[in-house]
């Protein structure tokens, strides 16, 4: 679905780009655009890959130290009481356990497996088959604009890449928007559960229990989380690893509580609390994260180099995608479209405070991951890593999940066809969560 229309977006940038730069005289801008636009790829992704390659490493220590297993007991008991219909010891909810979890720690490929698992699973309790179940609308009105805490890694690879002096800035702008997106779609799904409109109405002609397909297989779930998981804890953290692990911790609340009495002597609270989110968070996320690998008895350094090998996959990866849009995108702006566009909408969309600049992103973040992330790296290379523009389109990435792209490949594993209100809540979070990083970009960057 997202596929399709991203083609006809792709093609419609280059050709409305060549045709109105022939009508404007601005065939030699395009012309040079269109090179610039592949220089521009590559360099982007040469920059981003070492800040991927750091923070895929300290993932892969926090993993193996344990941390993917707290998670998901620790969210278990929440998503026992979400999800009602599901029982307790079903492959369903374990399968739904571990979704969340690594969608939660911001490992989205890793999720998948386990999303694909719990919708064949749910269809399995389905008493309507064929018809969305309520815990399979829930399910996907999460998993759609699901919340991550972790930092959005590839935002701030490219923001580092292009040169930002806190590349890290947006990530509790990103938590809020995110946030928002996905409580306006679970407030959404219980409003309009109960409408006839909506209701798990049998399918005309199916049969009461459709026969079961056999089951297509499922993507391999990566090896280091397999590897994670299916470890266990190891022996009790010895006396010198705890010592090292609270010593660490209280040297560095100490020293924040001498920052935070420091900094409330020269400027207002809550201009202190934004700064202290803006330089600490990060840093202490790197420290967590290696500590939970101290606790967890892990070969810190071992392990976060093989860790890292990714970053180097993840780069070639999405090089062919960030290189056909940076391309088309800075075809269209040399041609002067894209600022004829913006000079229409600006008018409406600056009275709300969104910059016109950024829609083309916000357009294009349901329905393409990879496209939404190319056109967010060349606004950030075009407007500057640290403008508002920039800012509000790398918190917009963050926001919320490529809801056609979920919708599509969660439904089509299951053999839905009615999908009832799934789409309505999904789309409203991605509202929510665009309106949500408009307002905390204003508080935080204006």
């Amino acid at each position: 679905m997202g596929g399709a229309v991203l083609n006809w977006i792709w093609l419609g940038l280059i050709l409305l780009a060549v045709v109105y730069g022939a009508f404007t005289g601005r065939m030699q801008e395009v012309s040079t655009a269109s090179f610039d636009g592949a220089k521009q790829a590559v360099t982007l992704v040469i920059n981003l890959t070492g800040v991927m390659i750091l923070m895929l490493g300290l993932m892969r220590v926090a993993m193996d130290g344990g941390l993917l297993r707290a998670i998901a007991r620790a969210i278990a008991p929440l998503l026992r009481r979400l999800f009602p219909d599901v029982p307790p010891e079903h492959p369903a909810m374990g399968a739904l356990v571990m979704n969340f979890a690594t969608n939660i720690l911001g490992l989205g490929n890793a999720a998948t497996p386990f999303g694909l698992k719990a919708m064949r699973e749910l269809e399995k309790l389905n008493r309507t088959p064929g018809v969305a179940s309520n815990a399979m609308v829930l399910f996907l009105s999460i998993n759609a604009t699901a919340i991550t805490l972790f930092p959005p890694t590839g935002t701030i690879a490219v923001r580092a890449a292009a040169g930002s002096l806190a590349p890290w800035s947006i990530w509790v702008p990103t938590l809020i928007a995110t946030t928002c997106s996905t409580g306006t779609a679970v407030v959404v799904y219980y409003l309009l559960r109960g409408l006839p409109r909506y209701a798990a109405t049998p399918l005309a002609g199916a049969p009461a229990a459709a026969p079961r397909a056999p089951e297509p297989a499922s993507p391999a779930i990566d090896p280091a989380l397999e590897r994670a998981l299916a470890s266990r804890p190891g022996a009790p953290v010895g006396p010198l690893r705890r010592a090292l692990v609270f010593g660490v911790i209280a040297a560095l609340t100490l020293a924040l509580a001498f920052e935070i009495a420091g900094q409330l002597e020269l400027q207002p609270g809550t201009e202190v609390a934004k700064q202290v989110m803006q330089t600490w968070l990060f840093p202490v996320l790197i420290v967590g994260l290696l500590l939970v690998g101290v606790a967890g008895r892990v070969p810190v350094y071992e392990t976060m180099v093989e860790g890292a090998k990714e970053g180097l996959e993840v780069g070639v990866r999405i090089l062919p995608y960030l290189l056909a849009i940076l391309v088309a995108v800075s075809m269209f702006r040399a041609s002067g479209a894209l600022d004829l566009v913006i000079g229409l909408v600006d008018p409406f969309t600056s009275r709300i405070g969104f910059p016109a600049a950024v829609l083309p992103m916000a357009l294009l973040r349901p329905l393409s991951v990879s496209g939404a992330f190319a056109v967010m790296s060349e606004i950030v290379v075009a407007n500057g890593p640290d403008s508002f523009i920039s800012n509000l389109a790398c918190t917009l990435q963050g926001s919320t999940e490529t809801t056609f792209y979920v919708l599509t490949l969660y439904f089509g594993a299951s053999g839905t066809r009615n999908i009832r209100h799934t789409l309505v809540a999904c789309l409203a979070g991605d509202a929510a969560g665009f309106v949500g990083a408009t307002a905390a970009c204003h508080v935080f960057f204006s």
